[in-house]
């Protein structure tokens, strides 16, 4: 990985953000109105690969709705006070590889209350890496090849999910793949939402045709909250690689996003913001929030608002519209419960196809590094498990040794000048 940007240096104080002079005409229903599409975007993308992480490491599914509602609401009030405190379009957003992550490294030794201990840790090793600038340039120092490469292997299952559904349950999923087609061709920010809303209609035939019912005291939003328990292999199998994921492809390229519109983001601040967040998410299911990367540039754009100083309004806006989204938490995570086999599934690999596009992409893109690039994708990919410790963690270590051993200067045997 590339030396930190400036972005994130912290010492670096954060400057106001960039001026402009702007239109007239322009008032604040359009800063507000991007903040609710960013809102809108980042929540309907996404969500279902969030439940399914929390479910494939153990959590219920009131536990699951729980979940997406802590971070929802964690990740609001953080966007609500960094917004408002350095007038910065500054968008946070759950981790979605993260998520991704816990899809493919399923259930570990203590189970969720073990999963969420692992969250906690997570917390604490953001708010560390704010406060500890050596830890920043240690994860700096992570080879991207690598980090991108086991990120690609932990999205490779959940991308396949559609093809594998759309075989076994192809009158259910097709309607929702052709849906995700057609949206790429004419606006792909709107593709997977528009996709979850077809599979909402599926699922909706299914209720009223008999084929599932709905528990409507399942309805309303509650948080359910869970006492940690810490284990080892919950720290090596989960807490490491989340941390690594969500500061490798969420905190540092968001922080680039930021920097591509003018904006230095206050390095030490987010990462208190997220870190304590995250810790405080993490008893009612929230595994991890982090800056914004891609919806970033919905709110930080000129798209926004013409002058840069009024875009911290759409970020703020977009906090006040997930707390909003915050109470239809469990009532999507109901739908998502009784939905055909593998119509959410296909929703969820839809949504990550471009992330695993990219993860690719950088993995593969230093001629150098390709090789071990290439084994810590396929270990990673494979979803084998060693100690009760998933294969994200491996597939870092042995794609870390792999480089280091391929790079190793080769021994040259010396002839002492007498010799002969």
């Amino acid at each position: 990985m590339t030396a930190m940007p400036d972005a994130v240096s912290p010492e670096q104080p954060a400057p106001a953000a960039p001026t402009a002079t702007p239109p007239a005409e322009v008032g604040i229903a359009h800063p507000i109105s991007a903040g609710v599409v960013t809102a809108l975007v980042g929540f309907t993308s996404s969500f279902a690969v969030v439940l399914t992480g929390l479910r494939a490491v153990g959590a219920s599914p009131s536990q699951a709705a729980s979940g997406l509602m802590a971070l929802c609401v964690t990740q609001a009030v953080g966007m609500l006070w960094l917004s408002r405190r350095y007038r910065m379009p500054l968008t946070l957003a759950w981790s979605t590889p993260g998520a991704a992550l816990l899809a493919g490294t399923g259930m570990v030794a203590g189970g969720w209350p073990a999963a969420v201990g692992a969250f906690v840790v997570v917390g604490l090793a953001v708010v560390l890496t704010g406060l500890w600038p050596r830890l920043s340039r240690l994860i700096a120092a992570i080879p991207t090849p690598l980090a991108q490469a086991m990120l690609a292997g932990v999205l490779l299952p959940l991308c396949l999910a559609p093809i594998t559904a759309f075989r076994d349950s192809p009158a259910a999923v097709a309607p929702v793949v052709l849906t995700w087609l057609v949206l790429q061709r004419f606006s792909k920010r709107w593709a997977v939402p528009a996709a979850f809303g077809v599979a909402a209609v599926v699922i909706g035939v299914y209720l009223v045709t008999g084929d599932a019912t709905l528990d409507t005291s399942t309805l309303l939003p509650t948080l359910e909250l869970t006492v940690p328990r810490w284990s080892g292999q919950a720290m090596i199998g989960i807490a490491v690689p989340l941390y690594i994921v969500t500061m490798a492809s969420q905190n540092i390229p968001g922080t680039a996003v930021m920097g591509a519109f003018g904006y230095r983001v206050p390095w030490r601040a987010a990462m208190a913001v997220t870190g304590i967040g995250t810790v405080v998410g993490a008893p009612a299911g929230g595994h991890a929030i982090n800056l914004a990367a891609i919806s970033a540039a919905l709110a930080a754009g000129p798209t926004a608002h013409p002058d840069p100083r009024r875009r911290w309004v759409a970020a703020f806006t977009a906090g006040c519209a997930y707390l909003v989204l915050a109470l239809c938490s469990a009532a999507l995570a109901a739908l998502v419960a009784v939905a055909p086999a593998g119509v959410v599934e296909t929703v969820a690999g839809l949504a990550l196809l471009a992330t695993l596009g990219g993860s690719l992409v950088a993995a593969l893109a230093d001629e150098s590094d390709r090789e071990s690039a290439v084994l810590t994708f396929l270990i990673a990919a494979s979803g084998v498990s060693i100690l009760g410790i998933g294969s994200a963690f491996w597939a870092l270590l042995a794609g870390l040794a792999i480089r280091l051993m391929l790079r190793a200067r080769p021994f040259r045997r010396t002839t002492s000048p007498s010799a002969g």
